[in-house]
C-alpha cells in the first residue's frame, strides 16, 4: 500500500495552515503562529475525555494532530467551557512570555484550521462533542 497522501504531504498542510494563522492573526512569524496555534489546540483539548479528543484528533491534519495530543496528561479532570475572554486568556497563558495570541486568536485559529479539513465532516464531528465544542470552532465570535 502506498503511503497516504495526507502524511506525504503532512509538512506542506502544515506550513499552509502556520501561513493562514499569520495571516488571520496578523502575526509576523511562523513562531508565533506556531505558539497560538498550540494553545488554541490545548486549550480546547482540556474541555474534552479522552475519547472525545481522540475522535476530535483524528479529524485534524497528521501535524495538528500530533500537536493535539503531545503531552497530554490524560490524568486531568476536563474542565467546563467558559467565556470567550477566559478561554483567550487561558490560550495566551501558554508560554506568556512568547505568546503574541490576539484577542481573536480563537477564531483566527478556527478559521485557518477551517481551511485545512472537510468543514462538513468536522462540524458533524463537532455536533457529536459535549455543549460548547461546536462554539468554540465558530468563525463569528459569541456576541
Amino acid at each position: 500500500m502506498p503511503i497516504p497522501m495526507e502524511y506525504q504531504h503532512a509538512s506542506e498542510e502544515f506550513e499552509r495552515f502556520l501561513r493562514l494563522v499569520v495571516e488571520r492573526t496578523g502575526l509576523t512569524t511562523r513562531n508565533q503562529a506556531y505558539t497560538t496555534a498550540q494553545s488554541v489546540l490545548l486549550t480546547f483539548r482540556r474541555r474534552l475525555e479522552v475519547s472525545d479528543a481522540i475522535r476530535f484528533a483524528g479529524a485534524l491534519p497528521p501535524v495538528l494532530r500530533a500537536i493535539f495530543v503531545a503531552d497530554w496528561d490524560m490524568e486531568e479532570p476536563p474542565r467546563p467551557f467558559s467565556s470567550r475572554a477566559a478561554l483567550t486568556e487561558e490560550v495566551r497563558s501558554l508560554r506568556r512570555d512568547h505568546n503574541f495570541s490576539p484577542d481573536s486568536a480563537i477564531v483566527d485559529v478556527a478559521g485557518a484550521l477551517r481551511a485545512c479539513v472537510d468543514e462538513a465532516e468536522f462540524d458533524r464531528l463537532l455536533a457529536t462533542l459535549p455543549p460548547g465544542a461546536a462554539e468554540f470552532w465558530r468563525l463569528a465570535p459569541p456576541g
